[in-house]
């Protein structure tokens, strides 16, 4: 369970300001097309009203673009492009948009299919919150390679997965220790890139002069990023290293040293990203991640994922390593051990070749 509540805006302001009190110490919509040509006597209307404006983003006390805000990445667009949709890139009419939007809700209140179908299922409706609108025209948040797929492993990314497998101590299931579990499910880090999940979809941004703060909303991950121009460090971290810059009025992040534990679909400690964050309006941000690992795919893919304002704030994800979740995991899996134990005991299994 998530266990998410709502903290005040006073206590968002508070945790931005230590925030940045810690850090510094230490120094489409697309316009539709008219069909009807206009009259050769009048002005069109765009021309008579005058030029579109374009957006100018609002600036900090430094100068530097406003990208401070809680927003939102939660979309119903999927991360690979469906094999239905495979040669369209986008969506060609809102029609379409919103048909696939109603193909994609899903119905998490069906408790039927037994007690075990029931408790794969985790929560119900209530708690789960997917994006119910897709991102821009895009039929798959990967828009490169321009299959919309992200591209295939490596035969050494294969066989690195499978060395790494052998490598684990054997187990009689998937609960025998704590390590045993995702890192996710464990509270310890939701790691990167940022993508769309099943809930918590948010993240706040936190400027100074000299730094960036990114807070996100599941699992509390908190990345203090430096902007002041110095060069990547060589420790390995779950998060990695990460260094920003700003190229006009767009904030790039370039991420590396990873660790080999925090892989992302079996990337190696290689794992290599590039963020792009830009404000595209008044209440939108656009994010863009492309990531690569040359010893994991033949090639880079990029994923941009218009984020829009959440007016709602942040919300507190109560989950923390060595959680009440996990305990209770551990404690059935023995019990369930305990139990088996005493069925076979009570009815032991005739020896081969015994009738």
């Amino acid at each position: 369970m998530r266990g998410r509540f709502m903290m005040s805006a006073a206590g968002v302001a508070a945790v931005g300001a230590a925030v940045a009190i810690v850090v510094l110490s230490p120094a489409l919509i697309a316009g539709q097309t008219l069909t009807t040509p206009a009259a050769p006597a009048k002005k069109p209307a765009a021309t008579a009203a005058g030029p579109v404006k374009k957006f100018v983003p609002p600036r900090t006390e430094s100068g530097q673009p406003d990208l401070q805000g809680v927003w939102s990445y939660a979309t119903a667009t999927p991360l690979e492009r469906p094999n239905g949709l495979a040669e369209k890139t986008e969506f060609g009419t809102e029609e379409e948009i919103a048909a696939f939007e109603k193909q994609a809700a899903r119905n998490f209140d069906d408790r039927g299919g037994g007690a075990q179908a029931d408790v794969s299922r985790a929560y119900n409706a209530f708690w789960w919150d997917f994006g119910k609108t897709v991102a821009g025209k895009q039929t798959s948040l990967v828009v490169d390679p321009p299959d919309g797929r992200i591209p295939p492993a490596l035969p050494e990314a294969t066989k690195r997965q499978q060395e790494r497998a052998a490598a684990q101590p054997k187990r009689t299931s998937d609960a025998d220790n704590p390590e045993d579990r995702s890192l996710w499910e464990r509270c310890i880090t939701r790691t990167l890139p940022t993508l769309p999940g099943p809930y918590n979809n948010n993240m706040q941004i936190v400027q100074t002069k000299d730094y960036v703060v990114i807070v996100s909303e599941m699992i509390h991950d908190a990345r203090v990023i430096p902007t002041d121009g110095r060069p990547h460090g060589t420790l390995r971290q779950w998060h990695g290293d990460s260094v920003g810059r700003w190229e006009g009025d767009t904030l790039v992040i370039d991420t590396i040293n990873f660790t080999n534990k925090s892989n992302y679909r079996g990337s190696s400690e290689n794992l290599h990203l590039v963020e792009r964050y830009s404000r595209s309006g008044p209440r939108t941000v656009l994010y863009q991640v492309t990531v690569s690992d040359p010893t994991t795919w033949a090639r880079p893919f990029t994923m941009p994922i218009p984020m829009a304002d959440n007016d709602e704030g942040m919300f507190e994800y109560a989950c923390h390593e060595g959680n009440h979740g996990l305990e209770g995991i551990l404690k059935g899996a023995r019990m369930g051990e305990k139990l088996a134990a005493e069925a076979a005991a009570k009815n032991p299994t005739p020896a081969s070749g015994v009738r």
